[in-house]
């Protein structure tokens, strides 16, 4: 596993849904709250960057939204998240999104080896689909802490 250890900052500002996952079921939840951002986001036409993001965050709480072109036109009642990582792990996973779990543990431990601390958010970017599971992107980003 190749994780860069990166120290720029990287704003993102989404917007979407947030809800516990129940069960801790993470996948279900977010693609519930995926899919309820979308039909928003094209019912109110809102012009986006056409990414999912996932967001882990504390206590089984999951983000789901996209990047908007224009957020001043945001107004549909869409949740607004910002984030701020300026020291964070990437890991760019191509392949079947099944296996996220799986390497997302992989990386929390080389980080931890590697002597790192992670904090939420945990995020997910979702590249652009294809029917063939093994050409699916996904970026993987995780924050250091000291």
């Amino acid at each position: 596993m190749n994780v860069e250890i990166i120290n720029d900052t990287l704003k993102l500002e989404v917007y979407g849904f947030s809800g516990i996952a129940q069960a801790k079921d993470y996948a279900g939840t977010a693609f519930k709250l995926m899919d309820k951002m979308w039909r928003v986001v094209r019912s109110n036409e809102l012009k986006h960057k056409g990414l999912n993001i996932w967001m882990y965050e504390p206590d089984e709480k999951v983000f789901a939204g996209v990047e908007l072109e224009d957020s001043s036109k945001q107004n549909s009642g869409l949740e607004h998240k910002s984030v701020s990582l300026t020291k964070y792990a990437y890991y760019k996973h191509i392949g079947p999104y099944n296996l996220l779990k799986q390497i997302g543990q992989e990386m929390r431990q080389e980080l931890a080896n590697s002597g790192f601390k992670t904090s939420f958010p945990y995020i997910e970017i979702y590249g652009h689909w294809t029917n063939d599971e093994n050409k699916l992107e996904t970026e993987l980003l995780m924050r250091l802490t000291d």
